[in-house]
């Protein structure tokens, strides 16, 4: 040590020397110690609307963002034998496809390692070409419309659940309400379209007759004209494909008029600027949200207390999808030890990443496997739960349940290696008990794994017996 600091000393000196004696020169960089690690910075781009209506929403998921870049940086990853600091490039795209493709081209510019977004389906799907030109990988945490993940662009990928899989839990839980008729109400941006055509479908398809279709934007602010429209249809419900910012006033001047039907729309207003916006009128309606509600899944709670925290704020929506989406991205990063796009894209196709969303592992398309869907209804000027519709019991379930499956799965592994000791009826029987566990509802879905469990145990105790 006294060695290495006699040798910086003598650099110094000489430093000083030139300076005094001869021409100027740049001083020359002192060699870093020998144990130093080198550093890499990664750029992740985001992009969400920071201004205009939807400017609360692309808050929320800059936060969301910007805490994961935080406990990244915090937790001193280290990968490829450097240390990384990651670094959040923030665009604004208003919401506005052509200034989506815009900043899309920007960030491709800077040679980001990676981009999370963007948050409209409308400004993801023309940016992720963009992004597949380049080859780098892009990763939304709320576009929800299918033709993102559609395109065959293999750098797309989502840690919700698409449209598809919430239009027909939303036209399920429209008939299970016992409703008859539907007018349906959409935007027209690729969000609120895609939305509304799959809640159709799923609608029609539970018998439910459309008796009204009609159209705004995501400018707009009155409408009084479709409304009248709907009213002497006499629907039973209006179902709304739109974001917060036009579906609180479209509630709330549906009371106005007078207009007795339902109110039903998805992830675009399962908001508080809903209920904001909507007053009154909000009071008693029904929304949806991809994936289980936080207070039920295992890092839920814990991620909605140090958002709070550090934001000093409410979570207004996709929040705690761009931050799982970030960590996905790190994540496989270092699983391929390596941030270099090429390289850990392959990787993160593999994911398997238990996330606060939920447990995240992609198919061959991009899109979250068993996107499970929960219904809230507006009450008293915030969302209560109603219910969670498809995605699997035990796909959404809390890490106990999950402990409990693994072990399920173990010892039915085990039977059937046994199955000439045991017969063929024991394995069916454990098969059976598996299948109700995944197929049971959210309160019972844990007492279910262990009901799975302890058959599974009595079994494999049968086994050894014989």
């Amino acid at each position: 040590m006294q060695a290495r600091l006699s040798v910086i000393a003598l650099s110094v000196a000489a430093v000083f020397a030139l300076s005094a004696c001869g021409p100027k020169e740049e001083p020359k960089p002192v060699a870093a110690a020998p144990d130093a690690k080198p550093e890499v910075v990664v750029k992740l781009g985001h992009v969400a609307p920071m201004t205009g209506p939807q400017a609360h929403l692309g808050k929320d998921n800059e936060n969301g963002a910007v805490l994961a870049i935080e406990e990244l940086n915090a937790k001193g990853m280290e990968i490829g034998g450097a240390k990384v600091k990651f670094e959040l490039i923030n665009e604004d795209d208003g919401a506005d496809p052509k200034q989506g493709a815009i900043v899309a081209q920007k960030l491709v510019d800077a040679k980001v390692n990676g981009v999370i977004g963007h948050l409209n389906s409308g400004t993801t799907i023309p940016a992720s070409k963009l992004y597949f030109d380049a080859g780098i990988p892009q990763v939304s945490g709320s576009a929800t419309n299918p033709k993102y993940t559609q395109q065959g662009f293999k750098t797309a990928f989502r840690v919700m659940a698409n449209d598809i899989q919430q239009g027909l839990a939303l036209g399920e839980f429209a008939a299970k309400q016992g409703v008859k008729t539907v007018a349906i109400v959409d935007d027209r941006t690729a969000y609120g379209q895609g939305l509304a055509d799959e809640f159709k479908k799923a609608a029609e398809a539970a018998g439910i007759k459309v008796v009204a279709t009609e159209y705004t934007t995501d400018k707009a602010t009155d409408f009084k004209a479709i409304l009248t429209k709907i009213k002497s249809t006499k629907a039973e419900l209006i179902f709304f494909g739109g974001m917060d910012a036009q579906g609180g006033p479209l509630a709330k001047q549906a009371k106005q008029l007078g207009v007795k039907a339902l109110f039903l729309g998805g992830d675009g207003v399962c908001t508080p600027e809903f209920m904001k916006l909507g007053g009154e009128a909000a009071e008693g309606n029904y929304c949806s949200l991809p994936g289980s509600p936080l207070e039920k899944l295992a890092n839920g709670p814990a991620f909605k207390e140090k958002f709070n925290k550090r934001f000093n704020a409410e979570i207004q929506l996709y929040a705690p999808y761009v931050y799982d989406a970030v960590w996905v991205v790190a994540d496989a990063m270092k699983r391929a030890d390596s941030v270099d796009p090429a390289k850990y894209l392959a990787e993160l196709g593999k994911t398997k990443y238990d996330g606060v969303t939920a447990q995240i592992a992609f198919d061959e398309f991009g899109d979250l496997k068993g996107g499970a869907i929960s219904m809230y209804k507006y009450t008293d000027g915030k969302l209560e739960y109603v219910e969670t519709l498809g995605g699997g019991a035990v796909a959404t379930a809390g890490s106990e349940v999950k402990e409990a499956v693994a072990e399920v799965k173990d010892a039915a592994k085990a039977v059937a290696g046994a199955a000439t000791a045991v017969g063929k009826d024991a394995v069916s029987d454990v098969k059976d008990a598996a299948k109700a566990v995944a197929e049971a509802g959210k309160d019972a879905v844990k007492a279910g794994a262990e009901a799975v469990k302890n058959a599974a145990d009595a079994t494999k105790a049968a086994v050894d017996k014989k």
